[in-house]
This record gives C-alpha cells, sequence and structure tokens, in this order.
C-alpha cells in the first residue's frame, strides 16, 4: 500500500512537471533555450552535427565535380590513340582531371604493355578513386548510428538525476526539483533524433551519388579498353 501511494505521488509529480515543460515554450523559449536544458549531451549531439555537415558538403561539393561529364573525351582518347600519339591523350586526361581522365591516364601510362596488364592497372586505379570518393561516409554513417543512441543516453541520465533529486528531496517533493532532469531526458532524445535522422539521409544521398559516379567510371572504362584492344590488335 505505501509502495502504491509514493508511486502514485511520483506519478503526479512527473505529471506536472511535463505540463509545466510546455509553459516557457508557448511563453517564447527558443530552441537555443531548449538546447541548453540538455546538459552536456547537447554539447555532444552539436558536434556531431557540425562533424556531419561538413562531410556531407564537402562530400556533395567532391561527387557534383566528380560526375561532371565530357562527352567528347573518350572520341579525343579514340583520335590520339588511332593517330599513335598516345601522349597528347595523356596530357588531355591531366587537363580533365577527373576520376575517369586519372584512371585512363594511367592506362595510357602503361600502354606499352599488354591488354590485361592495363586493364589490371586501370582496374587497380578505378578502385583507388572509388574509395577517395568514399571517404569521410563510415564517419557520417557512424553519426547517424550514434546519434539517437547518445540521445537516449541523455534520456537515461537525465531520468536518473530526476529520481535522484526526488530521493533526496525526502517527502518535500517538488515540481522544481524534477523539471531540471525531465528537460534533459526530453531534450536529448529530439536532439539524437534530428542528428540521427538528417545524418541517415546524407549518408544515403551521398552514397547514391558514389554509385552514379562508380557506374559511370565503369561504362567509360568498358570503352577505353575496347579502344586499347582495337588498337593493340592492328599492331
Amino acid at each position: 500500500m505505501i509502495f502504491k501511494i509514493q508511486f502514485a505521488q511520483v506519478a503526479a509529480v512527473a505529471q506536472d512537471s511535463i505540463m509545466n515543460l510546455t509553459e516557457p515554450v508557448a511563453e517564447g523559449m527558443n530552441v537555443w533555450e531548449l538546447a541548453v536544458k540538455g546538459g552536456w549531451i547537447m554539447v555532444v549531439l552539436a558536434l556531431l552535427s557540425v562533424l556531419g555537415v561538413y562531410i556531407f558538403f564537402e562530400r556533395f561539393s567532391t561527387l557534383r565535380k566528380a560526375a561532371q561529364r565530357n562527352p567528347l573525351f573518350m572520341q579525343r582518347i579514340h583520335d590520339n590513340i588511332k593517330d599513335d600519339d598516345v601522349k597528347s591523350a595523356a596530357n588531355y586526361c591531366r587537363n580533365e582531371n577527373t576520376p575517369v581522365s586519372r584512371v585512363v591516364e594511367k592506362g595510357l601510362k602503361n600502354f606499352h604493355l599488354s591488354v590485361e596488364a592495363i586493364r589490371e592497372t586501370v582496374d587497380n586505379s578505378a578502385n583507388l578513386e572509388i574509395a577517395q570518393l568514399e571517404k569521410g561516409l563510415p564517419i557520417l554513417s557512424t553519426i547517424a548510428a550514434i546519434g539517437p543512441m547518445i540521445g537516449f543516453l541523455g534520456t537515461v541520465t537525465g531520468m536518473v538525476q530526476a529520481f535522484w533529486e526526488m530521493a533526496n528531496a525526502g517527502n518535500n517533493i517538488d515540481v522544481s526539483l524534477l523539471s531540471g532532469g525531465i528537460y534533459e531526458a526530453m531534450v536529448t532524445t529530439v536532439g539524437g533524433l534530428i542528428v540521427g535522422i538528417v545524418a541517415t539521409f546524407s549518408y544515403n544521398y551521398l552514397v547514391t551519388l558514389v554509385d552514379k559516379v562508380q557506374n559511370d567510371l565503369e561504362a567509360q572504362m568498358i570503352a577505353f579498353m575496347e579502344i586499347v584492344h582495337e588498337k593493340k590488335e592492328n599492331l
């Protein structure tokens, strides 16, 4: 019976606290004031969000440049190789400075080798280019995964704080004793979910861009190897 009475008191106080949390917001509490209520967990989430935003825009800029395609690039390479002017083709690739042109340039530097050796060089170079395009994406994926978990950690620590204050108060339980812990619990949950959702969306979008560049790179490599094979057969 005593346990039921104490539980009812806790529930009533918690309900009053939650109702009171909405009053400052209605009176004009801004986002910064809400974030401050979240405690140190919000600092961690803020750092993760800044890192995630930086990675997204840095990778987005890089991938957008990498996705740009010169429709006349492979035709120019074909004409130079046909005219036995491999050096001009390599210089043209160096001036283009795209993932495709860098891979083709590696193949041209080994043009004196066999077709199989050139194909191996091109494949290895393409794999390195894709790895460079994916740099930073594992970190963004990690942020998407741990953001909600850190927010949940703040929820647990906030509720622990609230019950600790309540336990130390004894019979003199006051709403103000619980409000800080409940604020931390609720705000960090929201913050963690926001960071996780935005990071997940950003990661998936960047992966889509990487796949697009990779598919185009593979298509260009096939076209290049056909040019090499055609030239080697005519030698």
